[in-house]
């Protein structure tokens, strides 16, 4: 008892310690605060200060000497141009981030089932490390009109030619007055009416030797025949002789036959009976009634090769470009959502199997509500993700359909350093996209923080 009373005596008064306690607190804030000043001073430069400049920037006209009030809102709404990028935003919003949430969410599942799942989910995941830029200009080369330089239309023109084949003589033509006449569908015919028994000389120009068929022959033999009674004969050559001389709408030694040329005989407007000429040129018909025809060389003959598809036109312009932004971001999504499928409870799965529910059902119905969550975060995270996006459409798009593919902030730099130089209608089409992102921002920060608790 008195040692206890000794101690309580000796202990230092209740004041002291209370103003240690606040001492060291307040010294704790302080070099707290020290530590995130930079990163507070750098939040507000970069991201506070621009911010509000913009918003105030909005007010003012072009020069930003005078204040127009909501005037550079009112025109954000009546510009063609903006309304049309606020359209592709909206078109981005819809489908890009659903493709890929979707593509994520079937290829995470698909993975597991893979035996070499980490290699390919490197594979799918290297895209990202290439850049905007980068990727810009692999897909304007891939995009590429040219066949002989898009590797899309290579494919597409490959495919084509396979199915329905290509001309052989797209830059054939007739000689003036030269026997055939030229109808409006492109196909040559007969200018005067031939009859079983007679031998027609159809010459074309406009082919260059070295571009004939290979196993061309020379025509003159063939232009020599005679036609029996009953058939009707004739030869399709090229009317020009390498070297020069020769008559022009005759058959001169040295003259090559037209292989492969497809021939028709035409009564009253119907077709009679149709041909391929051989390697000297030469066609034949048999059987005909008696009567007049007319030989005609149909325009397949001389249609235009296939040149693929216009990817970058002002129709495709939009869905050519998302399609270079599932290229980068499907990796993305899948191993986030990858991520998530990983911590699914493996005992409901195997109950339900257990149960008889198939693969598909399982997915449907357990898989697909189980990952909710992480659907839904990944989703509004490509959402704020799109709203942003600039370098694709302004490295992919060519000049001509810029307008077409353009989105608000390729429009916010064209308006207001791509040649418009008008800083407060660009500030406006700013905050009109911070005020779009905002909403996404605080929905994904409010579903981390329930995820957290």
């Amino acid at each position: 008892m008195t040692a206890t009373l000794a101690q309580e005596t000796s202990s230092p008064p209740p004041g002291p310690v209370a103003d240690r306690t606040r001492r060291l607190r307040r010294r704790g804030k302080i070099i707290a605060l020290l530590f995130v000043l930079p990163a507070l001073l750098l939040l507000g430069a970069l991201v506070v200060y621009p911010v509000l400049f913009s918003i105030g920037r909005s007010f003012f006209d072009a020069s930003g000497t005078s204040f127009v009030g909501g005037d550079n809102y009112a025109e954000m709404f009546r510009d063609p141009a903006t309304l049309k990028a606020v359209r592709n935003t909206a078109i981005w919003v819809v489908i890009a981030p659903a493709l890929l949430t979707g593509l994520g969410l079937i290829l995470a599942v698909l993975v597991e089932k893979v035996r070499w799942a980490t290699a390919f989910k490197l594979l799918l995941f290297m895209p990202m490390a290439v850049s905007f830029l980068a990727a810009g200009i692999i897909f304007r080369l891939a995009y590429d009109e040219d066949p002989d330089k898009g590797v899309l239309n290579a494919a597409v023109v490959s495919v084509h030619d396979a199915f329905k084949g290509e001309s052989s003589y797209p830059t054939a033509r007739a000689r003036d007055a030269h026997g055939l006449t030229k109808d409006k569908d492109g196909s040559y015919r007969t200018s005067t009416s031939v009859a079983p028994g007679d031998a027609v000389a159809l010459g074309l120009v406009g082919v260059q030797p070295d571009d004939l068929p290979g196993g061309a022959e020379p025509a003159y033999a063939a232009a020599a025949r005679k036609a029996a009674a009953d058939e009707l004969r004739g030869v399709v050559y090229l009317d020009f002789k390498p070297g020069g001389g020769g008559e022009q709408g005759k058959v001169d030694r040295g003259e090559s036959g037209l292989p492969e040329m497809k021939v028709e005989a035409v009564r009253d407007g119907e077709t009679i009976a149709a041909t391929t000429t051989t390697a000297d040129g030469s066609f034949r018909f048999e059987g005909l009634a008696s009567g007049s025809y007319e030989v005609r060389l149909p325009s397949s003959n001389f249609a235009q090769p296939y040149d693929g598809v216009s990817w970058l036109g002002p129709a495709l312009v939009t869905p050519a470009i998302i399609g270079a932004y599932l290229w980068i971001w499907t990796g993305f999504a899948m191993v986030l959502i990858g991520a998530g499928l990983s911590t699914l409870p493996r005992d409901a799965l195997e109950a339900a199997r257990m149960d008889g529910a198939n693969e598909w059902q399982i997915f449907r119905r357990i898989t697909v509500p189980l990952l909710a969550p992480v659907l839904s975060v990944v989703f509004i995270t490509l959402v704020i993700n799109v709203m942003k996006v600039f370098d694709l459409v302004y490295i992919i798009a060519p000049g001509p359909v810029q307008e077409d593919a353009t989105v608000l902030a390729t429009q916010m730099w064209l308006v207001s350093f791509g040649g418009g130089n008008n800083q407060g209608l660009g500030s406006a089409l700013g905050v009109l996209l911070l005020l779009l992102v905002v909403p996404a921002m605080v929905f994904n920060v409010r579903r981390f923080r329930r995820s957290q608790r």
